[in-house]
Parts: C-alpha cells; structure tokens; sequence
C-alpha cells in the first residue's frame, strides 16, 4: 500500500510546517489559549495568505479566543499561534491577552465571597 492509499480515505493532508513555513513559534508569547482575537475593522490585503489564514479572520470577525479557532479551523493551537502571529504583523487581527494578575481579584475578596455563599 502506498503512502497515498492510506491517506485517500482522510482527505487531503498538510503537514503544520508546510503551513507555517517551517515555523515552530510565533514571535511573541502572548497568544494565551483563552487570548480574545477579533479581525480589524478596515479591508485587510489578503494577498500571499494562506486559506488556513482567511480562515481565522472569517472567525475573528466576532471576538473569539485561540483555543475556539483552533477548534473550528480543526488545527494545531501551536499552528494557529503562528498564523496568528502573521495575520497580528499585518494589522488583520488584533489579540487581547487575558486578564492579568494584577487585575485578578485578591485571596481576601475571594474567601469573602466564598464564606458570603456560604452563608446563603
């Protein structure tokens, strides 16, 4: 049996390399799993981009995190975090990380709701 043969069955197959160019990792770590990622607002050239990438901005065009796109686009999180990283250079996507630690509510403020439902 050829290579082919096994593979006719699953449709066509592309390695994640081919996708991303050879790429491992995108250039910044800030594509959380949970990172909303919503399309720009103005025309983005889609020229030189890949389907996987038109993908992603047609899903991008509600807020939508890494892990969901990932998901719909049935594609590797690490091939989604690159394809991003390309579609982010370009300016056709903007990535909100999740909220930080600081932000986070305190030890204090969670034990009192805590002891506060509780109560209930």
């Amino acid at each position: 049996m050829s290579q082919h043969a096994a593979a006719d069955g699953a449709g066509p197959l592309v390695r994640p390399y081919a996708m991303t160019h050879g790429r491992t990792r995108p250039s910044s770590d800030n594509f959380d799993l949970i990172a909303l990622v919503v399309a720009a607002d103005g025309p983005v050239s889609t020229e030189g981009l890949e389907p996987e990438h038109r993908s992603i901005l047609n899903l991008a065009r509600q807020p939508v995190s890494v892990a969901e796109i990932s998901a719909r686009a049935d594609l590797p999180v690490g091939v989604v975090r690159i394809l991003l990283d390309d579609l982010r250079v370009r300016g056709a996507v903007q990535v909100r990380s999740p909220m930080s630690g600081a932000k986070a509510p305190t030890k204090r403020v969670l034990r009192a709701a805590i002891n506060g439902l509780r109560a209930l």
